[in-house]
């Protein structure tokens, strides 16, 4: 089976070369990706909640999306960026020792004001928080790891 990869260079969409028009396609592919993982992740959690309880739930879905998310992004978010292999793999880390941590303690936090919560009142929870981590992760992911660098000018011969 062939599977569709982007070449070096290769853009899923033409964008004007004004770096403004750039960072509307990259927030714009980010705001779609973000919608179906937190989709997914939200279904994962509600899934497997009652099985494995609110935490490590929300550990097991957040491990089954970061990956596959942060490879859309080096795809289709910001194709035609280069990015340094160690980074990605970082920034896998990063987020989801982020999302573990932050997530669990949302958890917590409705816990404690909350006296029994429900499935639907922590997945909610849960995507609210999300949802303000998101912003933190385009800026690391669009400035750092898949951050703008200028090519080098060709050397020219003279002879």
């Amino acid at each position: 089976m062939a599977t569709t990869r982007c070449a070096p260079g290769h853009r899923l969409l033409a964008t004007d070369p004004d770096r403004h028009h750039e960072l509307g396609t990259h927030a714009a592919w980010y705001v779609v990706a973000g919608v179906v993982t937190t989709g997914v992740q939200a279904a994962l959690f509600l899934l497997l909640r009652d099985e494995l309880g609110s935490q490590v739930a929300n550990l097991v879905a957040i491990a089954l999306t970061t990956v596959g998310n942060t490879e859309f992004h080096r795809r289709v978010t910001f194709a035609g960026r280069r990015s340094h292999a160690g980074k990605r793999h970082l920034q896998d880390l990063l987020t989801f020792a982020f999302y573990a941590l932050y997530g669990s303690a949302v958890l917590a936090l409705l816990d404690a004001f909350v006296d029994r919560p429900t499935s639907w009142e922590e997945t909610g929870t849960l995507l609210l928080a999300s949802l303000v981590g998101g912003f933190v992760r385009f800026a690391v992911l669009r400035w750092w790891v898949f951050a703008h660098r200028s090519e080098p000018a060709p050397a020219t011969h003279t002879g």
